[in-house]
């Protein structure tokens, strides 16, 4: 009996260490990679990306880092501007992500306001203003398909 009560702890704590590092934290960042990372910093924390890409924008050169679980980085001068996942893994600490209603983001996520906005449905909070940073929830039929941690650029 005491065994079975030793293994049932310890997958209980195999299991909520490895959600806590797939965690959506409102407005900073997604699963390591933090709004004002540099990529040594991204690489430290993710590891080696699946595949980069780098592209020339009106903005300037961005580098996107894509990982496995749907994970993805922006680049904007050596910077994340950008952390953003289509996976089901990535949870807020109230447990809101891809897959989620868009009832639970209104329930669960403070601050948060949601709208249709040419012809996407979004729920966001905070970022208002350019140089400001927000999260971003993509809605299609009803539940949320990707989710953005980002600066607003323009």
């Amino acid at each position: 009996m005491r065994r079975a009560t030793c293994l049932l702890t310890a997958a209980a704590f195999l299991l909520l260490a490895s959600s806590a590092e797939a965690l959506i934290q409102l407005d900073r960042g997604i699963a390591g990679a933090r709004i004002g990372n540099s990529k040594a910093e991204v690489r430290a924390a993710l590891g080696t990306p699946r595949s980069v890409v780098k592209r020339d924008t009106d903005f300037g050169e961005t580098t996107t880092f894509s990982y496995r679980g749907g994970l993805r980085v922006n680049f904007l001068g050596g910077e994340v501007t950008l952390a953003g996942t289509t996976g089901r893994g990535d949870r807020t600490a109230r447990g809101i992500g891809v897959g989620s209603t868009e009832q639970a983001v209104k329930a669960k996520v403070p601050r948060v306001r949601c709208a249709t906005f040419e012809g996407t449905r979004l729920c966001r909070r905070g970022a208002r203003e350019p140089g400001q940073r927000g999260t971003f929830f993509f809605i299609e039929n009803g539940r949320v398909a990707r989710v953005d941690v980002a600066v607003l650029i323009d």
